[in-house]
């Protein structure tokens, strides 16, 4: 699995799987251990996700050591400010049945995330998380996040996809040497990705699927992605990303697809900030 090195020098994998939306414990579980089986090093979970100890089972049981694998983990926004974070982040490890996370992530750019953020400083100076970062933010947050505080986030976890590439805040992030990582790579098939005739007629040039070309076109931007499966035939697939490289032509070819618009939603309309910030772990779970 190839790696990239973040701004604190910790390296990070890519390529990791994603558990959003895998609510069911023993699916999780099952998931997390067959990935972990084909070769994926990272694990992507959230404290709102609800199954962090399904992760945390599934690493014990893995018999992978601990220092192979990325864990990373997210602070929901009922959880922010000072306090508030220092018992998430004990919660979220005594789920995960482990002694440090390898990231952490603010998930939302909403409540005292200051205070949390100042948390998250002292948590990872303590050992006890080995990289901080961010989810969901904007520019202007993060400019003012790292303009007011001692620690520039390592990443900053956002959707990007063929149809919103957000090119320029990524040459922003970029900047400010904070890693880019995709959550929606494959906009959860919306817009018919999977049949888009520009997507599937640079995967026949290379004999590969649209999700491999969608994995390489983020790759090749430098953006490391978590894509969700819980299928090990997909598993694969998304990690045999390496042995071809998209022409100039093909990327530029994929560009034209942007709309520069969320497949999902706007985290900066009024509505869905409200819904966002009443969005409770109950709420989750009563669906």
């Amino acid at each position: 699995m190839k790696k990239t090195t973040l701004n604190n020098g910790v390296e990070i994998p890519l390529v990791g799987l994603g558990v959003f939306q895998i609510p069911d414990l023993e699916e999780c579980e099952q998931t997390v251990l067959t990935a972990i089986k084909s070769g994926y090093r990272l694990i992507d979970t959230a404290s709102l996700y609800l199954n962090e100890k399904a992760v945390g089972n599934a690493i014990k049981k893995s018999g992978v050591s601990r220092e192979d694998l990325f864990i990373t983990t997210k602070l929901w926004v009922q959880d922010t400010g000072y306090e508030n974070t220092i018992r998430a982040v004990e919660k979220s490890l005594k789920e995960l049945q482990l002694d440090y996370l390898d990231l952490y992530l603010i998930h939302q750019a909403m409540g005292d995330y200051y205070g949390s953020w100042r948390a998250m400083e002292d948590l990872y100076k303590q050992g006890r998380i080995r990289a901080i970062g961010v989810s969901n933010f904007f520019p202007d947050r993060i400019v003012d996040l790292i303009a007011h505080n001692e620690i520039i986030p390592a990443v900053n976890q956002i959707e990007i996809n063929p149809f919103y590439q957000r090119e320029e805040e990524l040459e922003l992030l970029t900047k400010y040497n904070v890693l880019t990582q995709s959550w929606a790579s494959f906009a959860e098939g919306k817009n018919d990705l999977f049949t888009n005739r520009i997507l599937t007629a640079v995967g026949q040039k290379y004999n590969k699927s649209v999700a491999q070309v969608t994995l390489r076109w983020l790759v090749q931007r430098g953006i490391a992605v978590i894509p969700k499966s819980v299928r090990e035939v997909r598993m694969l697939e998304n990690m045999n990303i390496w042995d071809f490289e998209l022409s100039k032509e093909d990327m530029n070819a994929i560009a034209t697809l942007d709309t520069g618009k969320s497949v999902f939603f706007d985290h900066r309309d009024p509505e869905t900030a409200e819904w966002l910030t009443k969005l409770t772990f109950q709420d989750v779970e009563a669906r």
